[in-house]
């Protein structure tokens, strides 16, 4: 299982639908967490709604801090908009993922966001799995 840490500044919206997507999508391959460099302590109830149209239950999530999570390494680091906020952490993969907070955007354009997430999230789910499937022909 690849660990990965989604990260965005409050852990309210962007980072915790990753990790939501992480658990539906990749339950096999990944070990998914999620925090904010400055979490704003609650799950934004906009995020909710637009998971549980997806058939996912955010409510139960937290907003979380960094130190919250185990510690790294992580196999993978994905921040998430939040520039020189975001700590850096010790990964094997590090990227950032430029999307804009939806936190304040009409429920068209914050599910335009949470879908743009999910694509971003199968991508990953894909590389992880090649990934693995490299390492086990070598292996590994």
């Amino acid at each position: 299982m690849a660990r990965v840490l989604f990260v965005c500044i409050e852990n309210s919206n962007r980072s915790q639908m990753a990790e939501a997507f992480a658990r539906m999508l990749g339950e096999d391959v990944l070990e998914p967490y999620s925090a904010g460099s400055r979490p704003s302590g609650a799950v934004n109830p906009r995020a909710v709604t637009a998971m549980a149209e997806l058939g996912y239950d955010l409510s139960q999530h937290r907003s979380k801090g960094l130190d919250e999570v185990p510690d790294g390494p992580y196999d993978y680091v994905v921040t998430m908009g939040c520039g020189d906020a975001c700590p850096w952490i010790e990964a094997d993969v590090r990227e950032d993922w430029a999307l804009p907070d939806p936190r304040s955007m009409p429920p068209e354009e914050f599910n335009r966001v949470r879908d743009e997430i999910e694509l971003r999230v199968r991508r990953l789910i894909e590389r992880v799995r090649a990934r693995e499937a490299t390492d086990a022909a070598d292996g590994g």
